[in-house]
């Protein structure tokens, strides 16, 4: 009778595994390999001025920024040559309690001669708030019809906003989100990493809606913006999903591009993955709401992308403990221990030796490997409440985060 109840949660623990990462991604897109919508055919204005702008809705473009030298000015460049009419667009710039010269250098972009067509503002936060703080305060301060958050560190395609604005012709959308794309990828697995990401919110979209945005440049309308909780640390998730959870989409448009022009070394990978495995766990909780039937398709996409991703450490814990114990009575058992033991170990020496002519799926398996580690810790960590402090800035993607 042991040995039955043993074996079932051995089993059901490795199937879950297996679904996550590979029968999820197949059956999503099977279930949406005849529903993918097609290109929009955006026309260009061409930087040139017409009574057909006042048709276009008002943009606020807003960005938290924390110590973001590095990045602010060729930000603002960016911004001053994407193609929408200036009377139509405002750019935000909050600098929370920086103490490098993000504030300085933004003022002095803001004035070059490429940039001073655009209605930015540059405020300047004397004491760190944290992001989610300087979003709400944001936020509330401007009456556009759509807002836009973006990292200082992601250029945008010089037509997103034309995109963005001909895709909230439709009512139904709330929320939009762009292709995220690294130009310098720390390695072969993040890059696989995030492929694989762009392919599953666009399937989520055809399924209702995607799940979550990235930092990176997504946009939403100013009407259905609730102010964050402070405690919030997956705000990028939290407020896309507010506004699904209210009724509306959240869609993936793979013509907006973001380039992520910071990469981050594997400390500062592993400290990001480790906040985000946080912020999971605690939208989970937040969000349950959306796990109910009645979201059909995103329910379905939630449960086996982000529920399972909160549970995937310790399934995967649970998988290798059992077979390892089943092993001895159970030839079924000690294959199966074999292949987990030798799939972390192709991980383990990836990790430690990092050999330059590796396979790409050992590559991949160690990506994934580490994130589920760091998924462990920082789920542990939130539940146990040991991280009371504020969260430090980290690489990309995300560029800095919550304070307490």
């Amino acid at each position: 009778m042991n040995n039955l109840i043993l074996i079932s949660i051995t089993v059901m623990s490795g199937l879950l595994v297996i679904y996550h990462h590979l029968g999820y991604p197949l059956l999503l897109r099977y279930l949406t390999k005849d529903k993918m919508r097609t290109k929009n055919q955006q026309a260009n204005r061409f930087y040139v001025n017409s009574t057909a702008d006042d048709l276009l809705p008002t943009i606020a473009i807003i960005m938290p920024a924390y110590n973001e030298a590095q990045w602010i000015a060729e930000k603002i460049r960016n911004l001053s040559v994407l193609d929408y009419p200036t009377n139509r667009l405002q750019i935000i710039i909050g600098c929370d309690g920086c103490s490098d010269d993000t504030y300085h250098l933004a003022c002095a972009t803001a004035k070059e001669p490429e940039c001073e067509h655009l209605d930015i503002k540059v405020l300047d936060f004397k004491v760190n708030q944290g992001k989610v703080a300087v979003v709400n305060a944001l936020v509330a301060d401007v009456d556009c019809e759509l807002v836009a958050l973006s990292d200082t560190s992601a250029l945008l395609s010089i037509d997103s906003l034309l995109i963005a604005a001909q895709r909230f012709n439709d009512p139904t959308i709330g929320v939009l989100n762009g292709h995220y794309r690294l130009i310098k990828p720390g390695s072969a697995g993040e890059q696989a990493y995030w492929d694989y990401q762009s392919q599953i919110k666009l399937s989520e979209a055809v399924l209702g809606s995607t799940l979550g945005a990235h930092g990176a440049f997504y946009m939403f309308r100013r009407a259905l913006f609730e102010p964050l909780a402070a405690d919030t640390i997956n705000d990028d998730f939290i407020l896309p999903m507010k506004i699904v959870e209210a009724g509306y989409r959240a869609e993936y448009e793979d013509t907006i591009n973001a380039l992520e022009l910071e990469s981050a070394n594997n400390n500062q990978d592993h400290q990001r993955r480790r906040r985000i495995a946080a912020g999971n766990f605690q939208q989970l909780l937040r969000l349950k709401k959306l796990l109910l039937p009645r979201y059909k398709g995103i329910a379905f996409s939630f449960i086996s992308g982000k529920a399972l991703r909160v549970l995937m450490p310790f399934m995967m814990i649970t998988s290798l403990l059992g077979s390892l114990w089943l092993a001895a009575d159970y030839w079924l058992f000690m294959l199966l221990a074999i292949i987990q033991l030798s799939a972390y170990c192709i991980a383990t020496y990836q990790l430690i030796r990092k050999p330059k002519n590796s396979h790409k799926v050992s590559k991949l398996l160690a990506y994934l490997v580490s994130g589920h580690i760091a998924g462990l810790i920082g789920t542990l960590r939130y539940l146990f409440r040991l991280d009371k402090g504020h969260w430090t800035k980290t690489s990309s993607p995300e560029q800095y985060s919550n304070n307490k």
